[in-house]
């Protein structure tokens, strides 16, 4: 009896005890392979990469005119119509457009490392003596000699002029030449010098209100017959021969 129960035991236990699965199919899929698959199809999926079927058909515009691939035909022939075109206006050369994957600019340079239009032989070797004679004649001809006209008459008011003045007078700055009373004083000279924003328009002004003889503005106070800080000399020495102080 209690070798039955022993039996009855052990049958009880088999029964309720979970089956030892398969390690050849791998764990929680078929195979590696399948894994593999469908790991390379979820990763290109989330990558925006995911390759169509065999059997898929493009409806892709060709150039970006809108016409589908299967009726491509006249977008091609529109396309090589423009780049005849653009290369007939380009002296027969090919148009490049602007691509970065253009390859670089080919640097040209003869052999002895200068252009061709500082080589001597070069140049020879292009055009002769005679044409160059032939040029040069060519190039006076068209020449137009436009020959000197009076100076036109000075525009203005009409006030002193200073280069006149400047030419025509002889003394230099602080060489006194005119009277001049004791109230043009130098304290009262520079106020009033003050007053202008160039020494040029203080000696117009001294000499249109009676200077240089007088000095009723108080420029002049040493009586050199200039106003301020004015100099003819600058004048004097543009002129040759004039005797620039």
């Amino acid at each position: 009896m209690r070798i039955i129960v022993t039996v009855v035991a052990f049958a009880a236990l088999a029964a309720c005890s979970p089956g030892i699965p398969e390690s050849g199919a791998g764990v929680g899929f078929d195979d590696y392979d399948a894994y593999q698959a469908q790991r390379a199809a979820r990763e290109a999926e989330l990558t925006g990469s995911a390759l169509p079927s065999p059997n898929a058909v493009s409806s892709e515009a060709v150039s970006g005119t809108g016409t589908p691939a299967g009726d491509d035909a006249a977008s091609v022939a529109a396309e090589t119509s423009a780049a005849l075109s653009e290369t007939q206006a380009n002296s027969g050369q090919t148009v490049i457009h602007a691509d970065p994957n253009n390859p670089a600019p080919q640097t040209v340079s003869t052999a002895t490392g200068i252009s061709g239009e500082n080589d001597f032989n070069a140049v020879g070797n292009q055009r002769s003596i005679e044409d160059d004679a032939q040029l040069m004649a060519q190039n006076r001809s068209q020449y137009k000699v436009i020959e000197p006209t009076a100076l036109p008459t000075r525009s203005g008011t009409g006030g002193p002029n200073i280069v006149e003045y400047a030419l025509a007078s002889t003394n230099p700055r602080g060489s006194k030449v005119y009277r001049r009373s004791g109230l043009n004083s130098q304290a009262k000279s520079q106020r009033n010098c003050a007053k202008y924003a160039s020494a040029d328009q203080a000696q117009i002004d001294f000499l249109s209100k009676g200077g240089p003889n007088r000095d009723r503005l108080g420029l002049d106070p040493d009586g050199d017959g200039y106003a301020c800080t004015w100099d003819p000399a600058p004048f004097r020495n543009a002129v040759p021969g004039s005797g620039g102080a």
